[in-house]
Order: structure tokens, then sequence, then C-alpha cells
């Protein structure tokens, strides 16, 4: 079977003045349809820069990428825009919902950029299937600034996914969420991963690293290693028990 991703001899050199930066030096790498893949590393290891060549924001100076067996490591901007259109979903640590506009509208938005037409009825039809994916067609009507964190992020889910796109991208996906949310938006992408959904992720909290099926390390450029989790359910159990005991703690200081 054809990998979903595959990333060949893949380098990503900028220039700093007269210094030039080797942010990749070279990665090969192969991500199967239906994987679920946590990408970590220090700040400065080059897996920013993975993230963006894997989500077609930025070119590669060397190597070639073929995504769903497209290469798109040389299109142009405008064609890169239609690819992640089209093939990718992605998911922000910042949620990146429009304020005024309610989860059924934001999760609308990527098929008004849709290079073919779609009619205002399949667009309600299926942003609101996405909605309750995620458990979320109850609030459909509701702005950001009345939902929970949790809830936008997973208006943010139901977004990336309304386009059925072959890969969903990931950046921080729980960093601006408690533990106890964090546990909820991870049993999501879990469920969705089970469904068949491919997802890649960047994060630097190894508890929500071990909820994935492969973690990828990364450092100076390089992936340095490559691991498949043998429990995902051990990360679920231990992130409830701190959750349970951050809500233990919170009512006995109320209580106080």
């Amino acid at each position: 079977m054809e990998p979903i991703v595959k990333l060949t001899d893949i380098h990503k050199t900028y220039a700093s003045g007269e210094v030039q930066v080797h942010a990749v030096r070279g990665i090969s790498l192969d991500i199967q349809k239906g994987e679920f893949i946590a990408i970590m590393g220090a700040s400065g290891s080059g897996k920013s820069t993975l993230m963006n060549t894997l989500g077609c924001l930025d070119r590669p100076t060397r190597g070639t990428y073929l995504l769903d067996g497209i290469n798109v490591s040389n299109l142009g901007r405008n064609e890169r825009a239609d690819i992640r259109n089209q093939k990718l979903g992605f998911v922000f640590q910042g949620f990146n919902l429009l304020s005024r506009t309610s989860a059924l509208e934001n999760v609308e938005l990527p098929m008004l950029y849709a290079p073919a037409r779609v009619s205002a009825k399949e667009m309600r039809d299926r942003a609101m299937h996405a909605l309750e994916i995620v458990g979320l067609a109850q609030r459909y009507d509701h702005l950001p600034n009345q939902l929970s964190g949790g809830q936008q992020q997973r208006v943010a889910i139901a977004r990336a996914l309304v386009n059925n796109p072959q890969v969903i991208l990931a950046d921080e996906p729980t960093g601006n969420l408690d533990t106890k949310t964090s546990v909820e938006v991870m049993g999501v992408f879990q469920r969705l991963n089970d469904q068949g959904i491919t997802i890649v992720m960047v994060t630097h909290e190894l508890d929500i690293a071990r909820y994935c099926r492969r973690n990828l390390i990364v450092r100076d450029g390089l992936v340095v290693r490559d691991d498949a989790v043998a429990d995902r359910s051990i990360a679920a159990v231990e992130l409830r028990k701190v959750a349970e005991a951050e809500t233990a703690a919170k009512l006995t200081h109320a209580e106080d």
C-alpha cells in the first residue's frame, strides 16, 4: 500500500542575514493511511518546519513530498492552497475560530474556499454532520465565547473534518486546555483515528503523545527516534487520574 504521506530527503534552509539556517536536514518519512503520529522535539529542533512542510504552508529547499500520490514539493502558492483545502484539515492550539460567528458557520468556512461550489444546504448538512461527530450538534448556534475551551477545540476539529481531508494536522491542540479537557479532546482524536482518519500532531507533552500510535522525536532537523506506542490506554488512565486529583483539589479549596 502506498503511504498517504511520503517525504524523501527533505531539506529546508533559511537565510538569516549571511548565515544559512538548516532547519530540516534530510528527513525521509512514510505515513500510512490511518496512522496517528505525534511529532515531538525541543524549540529549534525542526518540528515546526516539518509540520509546515506537511501542511503545504512551505516548500522544501530540496527533496520530494508526495501527498496522496501528488508531488506537492514544487507547487505554486495557489496550487498549494487548493491542496490544503481539499486534502488537509488543520487544528491549532489557539482554536482560531471567528469570534462573531456561530459554531456552525465556523465549521462551514472551509467549504466557502473549496474549488468546487458547495450549495448552502450541503454546507449546512456537512457542517452539522461534522459537529455531530465531535458531539456538539446541539450547540451549533453558539458563539465561541459561549463555549468552553474544550468545546471550542471540538468545533475546530469539526471544521478540520468538514472537507473530508486525507490528513488532519494538529499543532499543540491541547496546549491551551486543562488536563481534564485535554483528556476529552484526545478522546475525540482517538475515536476519529479509530474510524480510519490519519492524524499528525505536534505536541511537547509526553502524556499527550502516548495517546498516539507512533511517536517521532525530531532533533537538529532530523528524526532521531521513531517509536510505536505499546499501550495507548495507559496515557488515558494516567491523565484521568491527574484530572481527578485536580478536580478534588479545587473542591477542597472551595470548601475551605
